[in-house]
């Protein structure tokens, strides 16, 4: 018996999933896929949650249903690469060996070791803690204040969902640069920094968080009272990846070859935030290096060999500003207004069905 096993049921993993369940398989692979949570998660909208303007279910995706594949909802202690095995937290004796892994463990907040940060600070990097954020924001009493750390694409849409939920709330942005969205294109740049002036959110820019405190954060020796604070200055792969034996980037993802595999160990692949890649993460890139990785795996279960991947070809990133309004890159054109928020609606409808 074959054993594969698949850590993390996010954008890439599904795909590595839903790749090998469209094919005649061997009869003697064994399919086992290890979550922390029963159900998959939209990643890209857990901004909703924080802000409370989406429902915890209208997040959830069922995982497939299909006999070849086992679920196992736990959280890992340990990946333990020497002997093949997935240690689990509950029980370190009830291992789970493999013969070939995929790892799909996505990423965590980097705190940058800004004093405070992690101990006061809420996110939205799982499914668990942008619920907490959504009880935090929306627990506060009328005209309370929120400072949303970072002005990325993920910290414009936790701020404009909020506002949107929130009129009442004094919203802070604090950006790092000269500008939003560094990445993006200066006609985004200046459609949203419009946007949080007509909105009332103050964006304080060449921002230096020095620490955050219960009740406050400090920036460029100003301390700002707040009373909640949500973290979205920067990530970086699971620490369960981190801690493994292998070549890794300055970034700390795993180094692998094309077939993206570990050159150390080649009957493990790596995807998604965790894999060294030219590319900044994306529930998108995940979700391809996920289809070539079923393909590569499809072919050394059978026996044969593997084709080279086709190079990455991403379609864009779009981002919401509300429910109405966002932007976005699409086929290498800066988009804004209401065109390019209706297409993230409907990359999210997609999501839900497939």
């Amino acid at each position: 018996m074959r054993r594969l096993v698949i850590l993390g049921g996010g954008y890439g993993g599904i795909k590595v999933l839903n790749g090998l369940l469209n094919h005649q398989l061997p009869e003697d692979l064994n399919i086992t896929l290890v979550d922390r949570n029963p159900f998959r998660s939209l990643k890209t909208e857990f901004y909703t949650i924080a802000a409370g303007t989406s429902a915890e279910t209208d997040v959830r995706v069922e995982f497939p249903d299909d006999k070849r594949v086992e679920y196992v909802f736990r959280e890992i202690q340990k990946i333990d690469t020497e002997n093949q095995q997935i240690i689990f937290a509950d029980d370190p004796k009830d291992a789970l060996p493999f013969d070939y892994l995929v790892i799909g463990l996505g990423c965590e907040d980097n705190y940058h070791g800004v004093p405070g940060a992690e101990e006061f600070t809420q996110s939205v990097q799982t499914f668990e803690k942008a619920r907490n954020t959504g009880v935090a924001v929306g627990n506060l009493k009328a005209y309370g204040k929120v400072s949303i750390i970072g002005a990325g694409l993920s910290g414009i849409e936790v701020a404009s969902e909020i506002r949107e939920s929130r009129p009442d709330l004094n919203i802070r942005l604090l950006d790092r640069g000269p500008t939003v969205l560094k990445a993006f294109d200066s006609k985004i740049q200046q459609y949203v920094e419009n946007w949080f002036v007509a909105n009332n959110v103050d964006v304080i820019h060449h921002s230096n968080v020095e620490y955050v405190e219960k009740d406050g954060v400090c920036n460029n020796g100003v301390c700002y009272l707040n009373d909640v604070t949500i973290w979205t200055a920067g990530v970086r792969p699971n620490y369960l990846v981190r801690e493994l034996p292998f070549n890794k980037d300055r970034h700390q993802k795993i180094i692998t070859n094309e077939y993206y595999q570990v050159p150390e160990q080649p009957n493990i692949y790596v995807l998604g935030d965790c894999v060294a890649s030219e590319f900044s993460p994306s529930g998108q890139l995940a979700g391809q290096q996920g289809e070539h990785i079923a393909d590569i795996l499809l072919a050394h279960l059978h026996n044969k060999k593997p084709k080279k991947p086709k190079a990455i070809k991403l379609k864009g990133t779009l981002g919401s500003l509300g429910k109405t309004d966002g932007f976005g890159n699409m086929m290498q054109l800066p988009m804004i207004g209401f065109l390019p928020r209706l297409a993230k609606s409907g990359v999210l409808w997609l999501s839900k069905r497939h």
